[in-house]
């Protein structure tokens, strides 16, 4: 099997690839080498041409415009994308064969899934350092019970937010062979051997009522509904306020439970937005504390009723 190389980017949220032409010796990277040879590689990039259209372009002599080609059809820097017969000859269009190059001593090669995708968030990924093993995630998702459950007799209306979190989690992690998600009712937390995230407030997930005192960042326990933050001291209770937190599982200490939930299932939504698109902003006041949380406002940005985006309010 042909071996393929590609070149790996950080921007800062995720890593990007581009494939990439790997020179296997000296000869190969002179080809590269001076300021002639990067032009026409530049300029066939932009447009595929023949070597006389090149020298044209160039303002070149046509013969010292073939020998340089030539080397690079050699060594695989430059490609033929069309054949032309022209009075009798076959003229060759040309085009490079990639737009990166590389020369590797390196006999050391990884797994690219042991390059964490995480690396561009430290806090992030420290996190959700309990939820990860081998790259793989190592833990468990719980959504309320659609049907209606619990002391209210309430149907959870926010479990399907549940998926832009998975999607996001598998963005940065491996999914594992066995079934991350679960419904409040069909597991007991104190049982739980995995560190969990539990999504919606808890009205709709039975599991976020029981732990509300456990909680940095918790639910009032009667009307008016809402959140209390226990550093400030301060209640809110918007439709569109959400709270995210991190404690260990009193139950294990060994792991850990993350809430994300809302004061309604609007308030989920934006706390899973807030969560999933805005992480760098929501985290920059963890500091690897063992209880940690944080209250966010949803609202519409584009003016279709709909929250998209998100305020941190502490």
């Amino acid at each position: 099997m042909e071996e393929k190389y590609y070149i790996l980017k950080d921007d800062g949220k995720k890593l990007k690839y581009s494939p990439c032409m790997n020179l296997s010796n000296t000869k190969d990277m002179k080809n590269l080498g001076n300021d002639i040879k990067i032009k026409i590689i530049s300029l066939l990039d932009k447009k595929p041409m023949y070597p006389s259209e090149l020298a044209v372009t160039m303002k070149t002599n046509e013969q010292n415009l073939y020998y340089h080609t030539n080397q690079m059809l050699k060594s695989g820097i430059l490609e033929i994308s069309e054949r032309k017969e022209i009075r009798g000859t076959v003229a060759k269009k040309l085009r490079p064969s990639k737009m990166n190059f590389s020369f590797s001593l390196s006999k050391e090669w990884k797994d690219i899934d042991t390059l964490s995708k995480t690396g561009a968030n430290k806090k992030l990924e420290s996190f959700l350092s309990k939820y990860m093993t081998d790259n793989l995630f190592d833990g468990s998702i719980v959504v309320g019970n659609p049907d209606p459950h619990g002391p209210f007799k309430a149907r959870a209306r926010d479990g399907h937010y549940a998926i832009d979190l998975a999607f996001f989690l598998g963005n940065i992690l491996k999914i594992p062979d066995t079934f991350t998600t679960n419904l409040d009712v069909d597991i007991k937390i104190e049982e739980a051997k995995e560190s969990i995230i539990l999504v919606g407030g808890p009205v709709t997930n039975m599991h976020v009522s029981a732990l509300n005192k456990h909680l940095p960042v918790k639910f009032s326990d009667d009307k008016p509904w809402g959140i209390i933050s226990e550093r400030t001291n301060k209640r809110y209770s918007e439709e569109t306020n959400g709270l995210i937190t991190k404690i260990p599982n009193p139950f294990n200490n060994e792991k850990d439970i993350i809430v994300i939930a809302g004061v309604s299932a609007v308030g989920t939504k934006a706390a899973v937005i807030a969560f999933t698109r805005h992480y760098h902003s929501l985290l920059q006041n963890f500091t690897d504390q063992k209880a940690w949380g944080a209250v966010i406002n949803g609202f519409d940005l584009d003016g279709d009723g709909k929250v998209d985006s998100i305020e941190l309010l502490e």
